[in-house]
C-alpha cells in the first residue's frame, strides 16, 4: 500500500507530466527580414513609427541604434547565470537642443536567447522546510523537469539615451526596464522577477573604450563612400551594471504564495543594489542615419524609412 507521501510524490509528478506537455506547446514568433549590406545589423529599427516619420531633419533627427553581444553573465541576489546572445534595438530621436527620445520596436527593444538557471528548480528552491516544498524536490530528483530557464524581456521603451556614453566609459548608455522570466512546468506561465510596473532597470555602461569606426552606404546598404547613409560602428567594449535592484518573484506555480516564497528565499530576491550584477561580453554597437538630414526636411524620416525597406531582401 502507498503511503500518503508516496502517493503525494506520484502525484506531483503526474501533474509536472501534464503540464510540461502542455508547455511544450509553445509559441511562434515572426522571422526578422533581411536586410542588405550595412543595414545588415538593423532588423528592428522602428522606422515605420509614427514618432521616426515626423522627424523632420531639422529639429527632429530620425537614427537607428543596434547593441549587441554574445555572452554575459547577470546576477540576481544569490543566483549568477551565464547569458547568451542580446540583441538591443531602437530608434532614435535626436531632438535640436541636444535631448533624444527611445522609440521601441513592436515586438520590445530587448531580444535575448534564453539561458539555463543552475541547478534548476532544484537549486532554486530546495531544500525547503514547507512540506508541499519538499515533497516537490523530492519528486524533481534526476528528473528531467527539473529544467528551469530565464529569459529577459523588455517591458517597457528604454530612455535615457546618451550617444556621447556610447564612446565613453563608466557613463549609463541607456535605461532599459527589463523582467526575467523564468519557465519550468512547476512554474507555469506567469513567474516572473520584477513587473510592468516595478521592473528591473538595466543602466549599462562600457568598462573599456570601444574600438571606433564608420562606414558610408547608399540608401538601399550597398557600401558607397558618397552615399547618403551613414554607419557609426563601436566594438570590442565590455559593458557592466552593478547598481540595479532587483524585485521579488511573482506568479510562481500553482500554489504561487508557497512557490513565490521558496524562490525568493533561496534565491535572496529581492536584491538591493550592490548585490547584482550584469555583464555584456564583446559588444558591438551600430548607429545609422541620414549624413545630412536638412536637406531631407521636412521628411527626413520618411526617407529613412523609404531606405531601410528598399534594403530588405
Amino acid at each position: 500500500m502507498s503511503t500518503p507521501r508516496t502517493r503525494t510524490r506520484l502525484a506531483t509528478v503526474s501533474a509536472l507530466t501534464a503540464l510540461g506537455a502542455f508547455a511544450s506547446l509553445g509559441t511562434a514568433t515572426a522571422a526578422e527580414p533581411r536586410l542588405n549590406g550595412e543595414w545588415a545589423p538593423f532588423t528592428r529599427c522602428p522606422v515605420d513609427a509614427p514618432a521616426m516619420l515626423a522627424a523632420d531633419g531639422l529639429a527632429k533627427t530620425p537614427q537607428c541604434v543596434v547593441s549587441t553581444s554574445a555572452s554575459g553573465s547577470i546576477k540576481l541576489g544569490k543566483t549568477t547565470v551565464v547569458t547568451g546572445r542580446t540583441n538591443l534595438q531602437m530608434g532614435i530621436v535626436q531632438n535640436a537642443d541636444g535631448t533624444s527620445s527611445v522609440v521601441a520596436p513592436p515586438s520590445g527593444a530587448l531580444v535575448a536567447d534564453s539561458a539555463t538557471v543552475p541547478g534548476g528548480l532544484l537549486g532554486l528552491m530546495c531544500p525547503s522546510s514547507v512540506p508541499v516544498i519538499t515533497a516537490i524536490c523530492e519528486s524533481l530528483d534526476n528528473s528531467s523537469l527539473n529544467r528551469i530557464t530565464a529569459t529577459v524581456e523588455s517591458v517597457g521603451a528604454p530612455y535615457a539615451f546618451d550617444q556621447t556614453a556610447g564612446i565613453l566609459t563608466d557613463l549609463p548608455i541607456v535605461a532599459l526596464p527589463v523582467r526575467i522570466h523564468l519557465e519550468n512546468p512547476l512554474l507555469g506561465g506567469k513567474c516572473y522577477i520584477g513587473t510592468a510596473a516595478d521592473p528591473i532597470l538595466l543602466r549599462p555602461e562600457n568598462r573599456n573604450y570601444p574600438e571606433f569606426g564608420m562606414s558610408f552606404f547608399s540608401g538601399d546598404g550597398t557600401p558607397d563612400e558618397a552615399g547618403e547613409m551613414s554607419r557609426i560602428n563601436l566594438t570590442g567594449a565590455t559593458q557592466n551594471d552593478s547598481v540595479f535592484s532587483v524585485p521579488a518573484a511573482t506568479g510562481c506555480g500553482l500554489n504561487v504564495g508557497l512557490i513565490n516564497a521558496a524562490v525568493n528565499a533561496k534565491t535572496g530576491l529581492p536584491s538591493a543594489s550592490g548585490n547584482n550584477s550584469l555583464t555584456l561580453n564583446d559588444t558591438r554597437t551600430h548607429l545609422s542615419g541620414l549624413n545630412a538630414p536638412g536637406t531631407a526636411a521636412p521628411d527626413a524620416g520618411r526617407v529613412l524609412a523609404e531606405n531601410w525597406h528598399s534594403a530588405v531582401g
